[in-house]
């Protein structure tokens, strides 16, 4: 009895400490997809570059969404997307 118990012990530890690096993994992934995005807003990415820039707002907004929904995997995702499109348009805005 006493060794499942520390198995289980074990595998509860883990996993709450997983739990964790994704709650911060995603909220470190969308600081950086913000800045990203109010870089490319005032850069006038929505009128010069204007899928880029709702991609980028609609991604980042789910990201919020799903961090609100304690799913910190997909946040992490949809932040990661959301800075690939300021990202893009930035490029294209310097263009």
């Amino acid at each position: 009895m006493d060794r499942r118990l520390t198995i289980l012990i074990v595998v509860l530890a883990f996993s709450l400490s997983l739990s964790g690096c994704c709650y911060f993994a995603a909220k470190n992934e969308i600081k950086a997809a913000e800045q990203s995005f109010s870089e490319l807003k005032g850069a006038g990415g929505a009128t010069k570059v204007p899928y880029e820039y709702c991609s980028a707002e609609t991604f980042l907004g789910m990201s919020k969404m799903e961090f609100n929904q304690s799913d910190y995997r997909e946040a992490k995702k949809f932040a990661t997307q959301s800075k690939s499109a300021s990202t893009a348009g930035l490029a294209g805005v310097k263009k």
